[in-house]
């Protein structure tokens, strides 16, 4: 069924393109943008009056637990969540039981999310086998099994020889190294922040140094081999500036930040609620202003979720047992939009560019990530006015671990389209037939 998206804001940010225009869907590619487009034969119309029409959002860093964490969410409950948060692709990463090390586990998940996904699933492999950090994992056969990047997400790769080598063979494969940068015998035992609140509150800390000690680390590296650096939850005021200053070296780094990072600070674990502890740790105000102002200069390319649910039981542990994780598919679209467009005065085009074009060039996707004439119509309509409520009972994701929880924010998908289909549009928007 073609699709004809009416009198919508079409946000393209690798065009500069910002106007009211119509676009055109025809057996799931963009065939026609202008400004009035008239439907012919069989096309649905979506009215997107009011709307803003962004390429689909691509989430860089789901955790979506299967195979082996099905309790705490699944590719099909972890993928609807996604589509409902506006994401029309996002790269599983490899932290399963068993781990993405190997050739059938990532033909599993592709065979799966084909079956049960509403959304694009991609796959991102282990730098070393079984994520133990000491032996690298088979490159090439997870290349050929369609992974689009490497990382140990979870765990950091301690050996710096190893992650030396994986570089360098990452760059034979042009695939990017998604790097979790902790020192862990810096972090062994924090669950906060370090500093003057866990103090108070009688919690061990994380220090600042822990993520950024391992931060330029990997920047070192990256240098030396030549290899794609991807640096993954950036979340202190030191890690932003080595990046900027490696990106100043044309160094082939890019990095990422989450929404939390930017809207929350280590003053929220006061409430001791589980929903705040995720890794690494929600900083200070100082860290956050740092993490926005490297958003607004483009040292920080990309927004990710670091959506990583857990059971109710486990986040229903004290706050020294309960393990680190939130989930953030259906929040970050909403949070970002308050706290960038809203209260720091982004544009739209920078938060698309972020959310969508950005990650699309990471991960050497040209047909994702764009509103243009021949590329795929993965497409979210949003809302930007309209008021969410964090409600966690209504989520479709399995894992209910929100610090938004009970939040009003400004921003509402509307409906997310994957290959020119309607994946999901709320039930209130009755007169939208498709």
């Amino acid at each position: 069924m073609d699709l004809l998206i009416k009198s919508g804001r079409v946000i393209d940010p690798e065009t500069n393109l910002d106007e009211i225009l119509d676009i055109l869907i025809e057996k799931g590619k963009i065939t026609k943008i202008g400004k009035v487009i008239k439907a012919a034969g069989d096309v649905k119309i979506l009215p997107a009056k009011d709307k803003l029409v962004f390429p689909g959002l691509i989430d860089l860093h789901t955790h979506l637990r299967e195979p082996g964490g099905e309790d705490a969410e699944t590719i099909e409950s972890g993928t609807k969540a996604a589509a409902r948060g506006g994401y029309t692709s996002v790269v599983c990463m490899p932290n399963t039981r068993p781990p993405i090390d190997n050739r059938s586990v990532a033909e599993f998940i592709y065979t799966h999310a084909k079956r049960k996904s509403p959304v694009n699933v991609y796959v991102a492999g282990t730098i070393t086998n079984q994520r133990q950090g000491d032996r690298l994992s088979e490159i090439g056969e997870l290349k050929e099994a369609g992974v689009v990047a490497l990382s140990d997400d979870g765990s950091p790769v301690l050996n710096s020889e190893v992650m030396r080598r994986a570089l360098e063979y990452c760059r034979m494969f042009n695939l990017p190294i998604i790097s979790h940068a902790e020192d862990i015998y810096l972090s062994n035992g924090g669950v906060m922040h370090e500093g003057f609140i866990s103090a108070r509150l009688g919690l061990q800390g994380i220090p600042s140094v822990a993520e950024e000690l391992a931060v330029a680390r990997d920047i070192i590296l990256a240098e030396y081999t030549g290899g794609r650096l991807h640096l993954a939850h950036l979340s202190t005021e030191g890690s932003v500036e080595l990046l900027r200053q490696a990106k100043k070296r044309k160094i082939k780094v890019t990095g990422e930040t989450c929404p939390h990072y930017f809207s929350l600070t280590d003053k929220a674990v006061e409430t001791f609620k589980t929903s705040t502890k995720i890794n690494p740790p929600l900083r200070t105000e100082r860290d956050r202003q740092a993490v926005i102002r490297g958003l607004k200069d483009g040292t920080i390319d990309v927004i990710a979720t670091d959506h990583a649910p857990h059971t109710l039981a486990a986040k229903e542990l004290d706050y020294i047992s309960a393990p680190f994780g939130i989930v953030g598919l259906e929040t970050a679209l909403p949070v970002a939009i308050t706290k960038l467009i809203k209260e720091a005065k982004f544009s739209f085009s920078a938060l698309a560019a972020k959310m969508s074009l950005n990650p699309a060039k990471i991960l050497g996707l040209s047909d994702k990530g764009r509103i243009q004439v021949g590329k795929a119509a993965d497409i979210t309509l949003v809302a930007p006015d309209k008021e969410y409520l964090v409600e966690v009972e209504n989520f479709a994701s399995k894992g209910r671990s929100s610090p938004f929880q009970g939040w009003r924010l400004q921003g509402k998908v509307e409906a997310t389209i994957v290959g020119g289909k309607a994946v999901y549009i709320p039930p209130l928007i009755t007169q939208i037939k498709i």
